[in-house]
């Protein structure tokens, strides 16, 4: 299974980028390179065209992060989390991946794990809480990037319209 870190956002809330945010004295993408390598034959990073900050500022992270995993540049600019995906997708050797956002250093493994033995007969699984699914935690497969090269090319770049045209599995998460 391949792990795919989405970490190219402009962090335009934050205002820096926030996969150099540290916890503990280790990057958030420090955190979720280490919590997935134990799922993952193959961990990508993607990022965004033009991340400079990201690759020379923290040159002791890629030394470290890149022993483990690979850093990619989004193949669409400017397409968020969608772009992202796909190109983790197209660069992935494997047909399924796990896609989770740089800033989810507390990920559960066990549900991940779960997720992926779910994911050979869906094309995208999910958590979902009552109506509100989590997309950039969850699993999704090469069956995905004809639909998000459509979406893309149309530039409709809500995560939702995939989820109208692919094979999904919910995981619902119940509360009392």
């Amino acid at each position: 299974m391949t792990s795919i870190v989405l970490a190219g956002g402009k962090s335009s809330r934050l205002g820096w980028n926030k996969a150099l945010e540290t916890i503990n004295g280790k990057s958030l993408v420090q955190w979720i390179v280490d919590r997935l390598s134990s799922l993952s034959t193959e961990i990508i990073i993607v990022i965004a065209r033009g991340d400079l900050e990201f690759r020379i500022s923290n040159s002791e992270f890629l030394k470290s992060a890149t022993s483990r995993a690979k850093v990619v540049v989004d193949i669409y600019p400017d397409k968020g989390p969608l772009g992202g995906i796909y190109t983790g997708l197209v660069e992935s050797s494997c047909f399924q991946a796990i896609a989770v956002a740089c800033d989810m250093p507390f990920l559960s493994i066990p549900l991940l794990d779960y997720m992926a033995q779910l994911s050979p007969v869906f094309d995208i699984v999910a958590p979902r809480i009552e109506d509100k699914v989590e997309p950039l935690c969850a699993i999704y497969s090469k069956n995905c990037l004809a639909p998000i090269h459509s979406l893309l090319k149309r530039n409709e770049l809500r995560i939702n319209e995939l989820f109208n045209v692919a094979r999904v599995k919910y995981m619902e998460v119940l509360h009392n």
